[in-house]
């Protein structure tokens, strides 16, 4: 099993065990974020849904995003707290960035902004991957499941 799939059924057991439901932004990794969620167990009964806004302006019109560079902090925050909103969710994950070869908003390739969002609170983290896209991708998606997981377990207290 993946280090992704493990940390997809961790967020699963999380999500079951404390009964919050969990949605999705995501931009970079282009649906494999949701994918990995979607085939956790008992997805069913605790995944709301996904965004997958590529698009500036999906981020924009449907996710709330201000006019700002997409790969930031400020987009992160915005995307997590429109997608939460817009499905219904407990937390809701969020992930931008630059996948590579080349830069993009002036970020490096290997540049990324995540945030996480509950009704009480929205935390951010930037993260900068020296990897190929492929690399960068799976690394996003591993670091996306750990900040979901930690957001559940904080609201299960």
């Amino acid at each position: 099993m993946s280090t992704i799939d493990e940390s997809a059924r961790r967020v699963a057991a999380v999500a079951v065990r404390s009964k919050q439901t969990v949605a999705i932004a995501e931009s970079l990794t282009c649906g494999q974020l949701s994918s990995a969620l979607g085939a956790a167990p008992d997805s069913a009964q605790w995944l709301r849904g996904a965004v997958v806004s590529y698009s500036a302006d999906v981020k924009r019109q449907v996710l709330g995003v201000p006019d700002v560079p997409v790969v930031s902090e400020t987009a992160a925050r915005a995307m997590a707290i429109g997608v939460r909103k817009l499905l219904g969710a407990d937390v809701a994950v969020a992930v931008t960035g630059v996948g590579g070869p080349d830069p993009q908003d002036g970020e490096p390739a290997g540049s990324v902004w995540l945030a996480v969002h509950r009704e009480d609170r929205t935390w951010s983290r930037h993260e900068q991957f020296d990897a190929d896209p492929e690399e960068v991708l799976r690394r996003t998606v591993e670091v996306a499941l750990e900040m979901v997981r930690a957001a559940m377990d904080e609201g299960a207290r």
